[in-house]
């Protein structure tokens, strides 16, 4: 079995030291990865609340449009009994 050594101790701590220095990195990255997926849904999903509300404008704009259409097809309907002069 080998000699366990301060020499060998020194190596093997810098060896752990490096392996985290990667993790740490590793990590930050993943971190920013995270941010800019996070910043991305968020602004697809104001995009989706802003195409929800402009369908919710035009649905009104479309019932108001028939309902006008509704009130000509009843003044036309009344006007074929009306007499005219």
């Amino acid at each position: 079995m080998a000699e366990i050594t301060n020499e060998l101790m020194y190596e093997l701590l810098k060896r752990v030291h490096g392996d985290t220095s990667d993790i740490r990195l590793g990590q930050r990255e993943l971190k920013a990865e995270m941010n800019a997926m996070r910043g991305t849904m968020i602004s697809m999903q104001q995009d989706i609340q802003n195409i929800h509300t402009t369908l919710a404008r035009h649905e009104m704009r479309l019932d108001r449009i028939e309902n006008r259409l509704e009130l000509r097809e009843l003044q036309e309907a009344q006007a074929r009994f009306e007499t005219h002069p």
